[in-house]
């Protein structure tokens, strides 16, 4: 059987390639396929080894969402006109220096382009973000200690 740590390096491939469908057959006869969804999601199905019966191929995929799972949808009129800080890197975002420190900013603070708003710590590296718009921090969109991706929207801003 195909461990976890080989099909997330399957899923890597297939993100970085931008491949929509992997299908693998190794010694033993066992397959593995991946397939992405449109919406970029990779689903993962064991692929019915070859000797078996012939059996309708099924993909697992994540349950539909129930009402009370589904988030309410981002309000994007209130979003007209701001500008995204955006993370420059994976890591763990970080409002203050320290645990016991003030946060770099808050909402209706005034930033310009060199203001440090955050830290994103990845691999025991601390790296500053700083704001490349002036003007007024509207909204914070993450919270102290959550993972954030690579151009992740840290904060929004109105510019001046």
């Amino acid at each position: 059987m195909i461990d976890l740590k080989q099909i997330k390096a399957l899923v890597k491939l297939m993100v970085d390639n931008n491949l929509s469908e992997v299908d693998l057959q190794d010694e033993q006869g066992e397959r593995v396929k991946l397939k992405r969804g449109g919406d970029g999601q990779v689903q993962y199905a064991p692929a019915p080894v070859p000797m078996a019966p012939a059996a309708p191929a099924v993909t697992q995929a994540a349950p539909a969402p129930t009402s009370g799972d589904v988030p309410p949808a981002p309000d994007k009129s209130s979003d007209d006109g701001l500008v995204p800080i955006k993370s420059i890197m994976v890591g763990t975002f970080y409002s203050a220096s320290s645990p016991d420190a003030d946060p770099f900013v808050q909402v209706g603070d005034k930033v310009g382009p060199d203001t440090v708003v955050c830290i994103v710590e990845a691999m025991k590296v601390f790296n500053e973000v700083k704001s490349d718009v002036s003007g007024t921090i509207e909204r914070i969109c993450v919270e102290n200690g959550e993972t954030v991706e690579h151009d992740q929207p840290l904060f929004m801003v109105r510019p001046n």
